[in-house]
Order: C-alpha cells, then structure tokens, then sequence
C-alpha cells in the first residue's frame, strides 16, 4: 500500500511581506501625508484594483480508492471462491465462497455482532431487514423487531444462497459494508481456512488523500474548494471531506505529525485508470471578493509605525496609510482614505 505523501506548504506571504516592504522602506520616512512635487522623477506606478483574493496552499497527496478495509473469515470452513483483484460487488452479491457457499455483502453501518432469532429487537435487526427488502424479499415490516414474518423471509434468503433454512440469520453469512466495494487484494487462498484474512476491500469512488502537516490544520477546513493536477497535467475540481482531529507521528524523528485530510472529486471519468497515484492539490483556504488590492512592493513602513501607500497624482505624490486585509498572489488587500479602484501608487522600478 503506498503511503499517502506528506503535505508541504509552498505559500510563503508573511514571509514575501516582509521582504518586499522592508526593501520598499528604505529611505521612507515623514508624516504620512507629505506631499512631494517638482522636478523629481515620478515613480513607477500600478493602479489599484478591484478584485476577488484568493489565499492558497499547495500540497502534496495520493489519489485512490481510500484506505483499504480488510475481511476476516468467519473461523470454520474452507475457502473455495475468491473474486478477481478490482472486481467491484454490490449488495447481495457474494464477497468469497466458504464451503461453496457464498457469504454475501450487505450495507450498512453497524456490525453484525450475533444470531438474530424470532423476538430479537434492535439497531442490527432493523439492518438485517433493510437488506432484505432492498434484495425484493416481501412479507415484514422493516423495523427493530426480529417477527415472525423476518424469520420467513431470512429462510428464503437461506434457500436461495445455499443455507440450511434455520430461519436464524448467522452474521457469518455476510460481508458488511457501507455500500458497493472494490476487492483492492486477495490475501487468502483457494483452498485455505477461512479463520483469518481473505481479502482487503475499499469504496469505488476515488478520492485523494493528503498525509497534511499538524501545523497546517487551522489552514485546512471541511468544503473548501481544491483544484488537483493529475500526473499528466490535467487538473480536475475537489472538495475537502474530512479533516483528521488525530495526529500520526512522523515516520522518522525528524518527521513532523500529520492529520489525514480526504478531498472528493466530482469528474471521475476524468481521472482515467490512475490509482496509487502522485498528485498535486492546491487548497483555497480563503477568498475576499471585492476587495482592493495593489502589488505587496507598493507598501513602504511609515516612520509613525504601520504602513502605507504612496498615491501619485500626475507630478505629485503624497503618503498614504492604509489597514492591511489578505495577502495572495504577491497582491495585498488596502483600505484607507483615498484609496480607490483605479488610484495609482507608487511601486519600486
């Protein structure tokens, strides 16, 4: 099984901020709204613009089926059918024969823990009977009581998968899963007992899974949007579904913890045959619509303290302070009195 790859963080804003004003600072200093004119040359501008900002972070995963889930036999008999690697089985359908008799998959979320007989009541009966009606079986009430009239349908279904007709529903019989599984690995054998691993199964739709670093979790929430590129090239939309809450310590002391992080893909035609495979992710983790923005360089560190921006108007410029919002794409979000959509500023040439 291919470990997912360890997420890595590739945006560095706080680190290109501070960078960018330090060097834009130097020489700057003064009230903030000094106005200069003359014959001095004017500085290179960019305009400020109206825009959606968008922060994200680039990390790496593994696209595939999921974490596979391994089948036990149920201790006594002996193998005698096994489906094919990347088979993919529905309710109903046999999972591997033991003794030449199939055991059956059913859905469902509970574990079947115990033989469920006539005046049984609970969670499991009202699994058990779900399945049942779902596979055409008639004749009872779907609920959480093990009647009379569940017996007779679990003898039929016993009938017709090869079972003597007890009446008694045996979780031996059955596979469950939450819905329909794709065989990921064969680990028993034609032949052997069934008393341990048979087999190792997961879901059928493809996912990617990102081993994300620990210190990353604040920046990583469920329904965030996420673009993946494909080994090829390609690059497909996703959708953060779960977020870990338990950390895995790193394979080398060096290595940082991680939390598991599952992004759903919507197109999986798009995805071709690809499983086991690297892919990039890119995370949005955060967006402001309609914000003003101008290029980071364009701030400079005000001699009072915060920054500001330096608005030139024709030959003239003056100082400008302004509150800081996001940061993305070397752009910075800017409020302050004067500042609006189309106003030039000052930027180093």
């Amino acid at each position: 099984m291919t470990r997912p790859f360890r997420a890595t963080l590739v945006t560095g804003a706080a680190l290109a901020v501070a960078a960018a004003v330090a060097a834009a600072a130097l020489g700057i200093g003064g009230e903030p709204q000094a106005t200069t004119a003359g014959t001095a040359p004017a500085p290179a501008t960019a305009a400020v613009t109206r825009t959606t900002l968008t922060q994200t972070q680039q990390v790496s995963g593994t696209l595939g089926y999921g974490e596979p889930v391994t089948v036990n036999g149920p201790g006594s008999g002996v193998i005698t059918w096994l489906p094919a690697a990347g088979a993919v089985i529905g309710r109903g359908r046999p999972v591997y024969k033991v003794d030449n008799r199939p055991v059956s998959l059913f859905y469902g979320g509970l574990p079947l823990y115990r033989p469920l007989h006539s005046g049984d009541t609970g969670d499991d009966v009202h699994e058990v009977e779900s399945n049942l009606a779902a596979l055409g079986y008639t004749g009872f009430t779907v609920d959480r009581s093990y009647s009379a009239s569940t017996a007779a349908a679990v003898r039929k279904w016993q009938k017709a998968t090869g079972r003597p007709q007890t009446g008694v529903f045996d979780p031996a019989g059955v596979v469950r899963a939450p819905s329909r599984l794709r065989v990921s690995a064969l680990t028993g054998h034609l032949g052997d007992r069934a008393d341990g691993p048979i087999l190792t199964y997961t879901g059928t739709t493809r996912m990617v899974r990102i081993a994300l670093d620990v210190g990353l979790q604040g920046l990583v929430k469920r329904g965030m949007t996420a673009t993946v590129t494909l080994p090829d090239g390609k690059t497909v939309d996703g959708t953060v579904a779960t977020v870990g809450s338990v950390a895995t310590a790193g394979q080398a002391p060096t290595d940082p913890a991680t939390i598991a992080v599952t992004v759903t893909l919507a197109r999986q035609a798009a995805l071709g045959t690809l499983d086991q495979a690297p892919v990039a992710v890119k995370l949005v983790s955060a967006s402001v619509p309609d914000a003003l923005t101008v290029p980071v360089a364009a701030l400079v560190a005000l001699s009072e303290g915060g920054y500001g921006v330096q608005v030139v108007t024709g030959s003239a410029s003056r100082y400008v302070p302004v509150e800081l919002g996001m940061f993305a794409n070397g752009r910075v979000q800017v409020t302050g009195d004067g500042i609006a959509e189309g106003t030039l500023v000052g930027v180093p040439s």
